[in-house]
Order: C-alpha cells, then structure tokens, then sequence
C-alpha cells in the first residue's frame, strides 16, 4: 500500500461514518476511545489551559539548557498543583499545559486551581529558578503563565497514527480557553475565564477576605468574538 492509498483509506473510515456518541462521567483515556469507529465522549467539563509566557524571548535570548528548566519548571508546578485539585490532564503542548474538570463543584476547583498556580509562579518557581540562574533576572525575565477556563459541553476524540493516537477535545469550552490563556494584556492580569464560569464560582473563590469581588470584567476578541471575560491578578498562597 502506497502512502496515497494510506491517507485514502484512512479519510474513508474517519470522514465516511458516522459519529458514535455516548456521555462521559470520567475524563477518558486514549485506550478508552476508539479511532476509527468515529467514537467520541462527551462530556460536561472545565477546561484549563496554563501557557508559559515569554516562550519566544526565552528560545531567542538564553541557551537551550536554560529554556528547558524553565519550562520544564514551570509546567511541572503547573501539573502538580493541576492534580493536586483533581484535574486530569490531557495535553502539553510546548509550553502549555491543558487540563480537564468534571468533578463536583468544578469552575470553583479550576479557578482556585489557577489561583494557586499564579502565586506558585511568583513565589517560588521564579525565586527557584533566579537563584540558580541568575541571568534570568539580569534579563528581567518574568517567570509567569497566562491562564485561560472555560466550562461547557465537549466532545473527545482520538486523532494520530493508530496505537500511538493522542486524545483532542472538541468544542467551544476547550477552544476558548485556549484563547484566553493566549491574552498578553496588562502584566498584572493572568486569569481569565469566561462568564459562565465566574456566575458559577463559589463565593470562597469570587471574594477576598475583605469581601472585594477578586474578578473584574473584561471585554476582548476571542477568535472573531466580542465576549465578556472575567480576569484577576489575585494569588492564594501555598503552604
């Protein structure tokens, strides 16, 4: 078989069937999803996308020994506390990390989740990373990540070359979160989430200790879209 006849033959039984569908109540795994049967989940989800910023300078300006530990840093901390709130990740790519929430009280746990990844960013990761290497900060080179949430309806799915297939996720939650985490606004702002997501946050999430709402609105194009977002420049400690 030719590789022409590969691709066509492969087009026939994803593009030809129809979809099989059917809800999920846990977050699937690559072997729990068949590729060419046209299966997919779906799910009712929270998406959280953490995106490294300054990528481009770091690959322009320093070494590539010191752009992988801060990568590799940042996305390790990004992924431990991403666990540590039940989220299951699905995703990296490059320098982000994409996560998903079902469970319970889920645009709450996302959001105090992206809290704490923001103060975990300034408060030790960058520390961490300018003691050992102090040409970063020489540099003025802010470790930080750009967050994005969005909550909805998705449908995952598997694309690739059959056993080595990795799972996409399909929808406007999972779309759209990856657009906020892309906004590079003022400095001080590095959470955004969508409207639907902040009318469901808890109170614990949305107030300080002073009772001062931690989010402010926020208008701005999402892919082609005039949407009103929330962002925040808060952080919650880590003990």
């Amino acid at each position: 078989m030719t590789l022409g006849d590969e691709l066509r033959s492969d087009l026939d039984k994803l593009v030809g069937g129809p979809w099989s569908v059917r809800d999920g109540r846990v977050v699937p795994g690559t072997d729990d999803v068949k590729l060419f049967t046209n299966d997919a989940v779906k799910l009712d989800a929270v998406y959280l996308y953490a995106d490294l910023l300054g990528s481009t300078k770091l690959a322009r300006d320093f070494e590539w020994e010191t752009a992988g530990k801060v990568i590799r840093a940042s996305l390790r901390t990004a992924s431990t506390i991403i666990k540590s709130y039940g989220g299951e990740i699905r995703s990296y790519d490059g320098d982000r990390v994409m996560a998903i929430f079902i469970a319970g009280a889920k645009n709450t746990t996302a959001a105090e989740c992206a809290l704490k990844i923001n103060y975990a960013m300034q408060k030790i990761v960058e520390p961490a990373l300018y003691a050992e290497l102090p040409q970063l900060e020489q540099d003025g080179f802010d470790v930080r990540m750009s967050i994005g949430i969005a909550s909805g309806d998705a449908f995952i799915t598997r694309a690739g070359v059959r056993g080595s297939s990795d799972l996409v996720s399909i929808g406007r939650a999972p779309n759209i979160a990856a657009k906020l985490s892309d906004i590079r606004a003022e400095s001080y702002y590095r959470i955004y989430i969508t409207d639907s997501v902040y009318h469901s946050l808890l109170e614990g999430s949305q107030y300080d200790n002073d009772g001062k709402d931690m989010w402010s609105p926020y208008v701005t194009d999402v892919g082609g879209e005039q949407m009103t977002t929330y962002r925040t420049s808060y952080s919650w400690g880590i003990g």
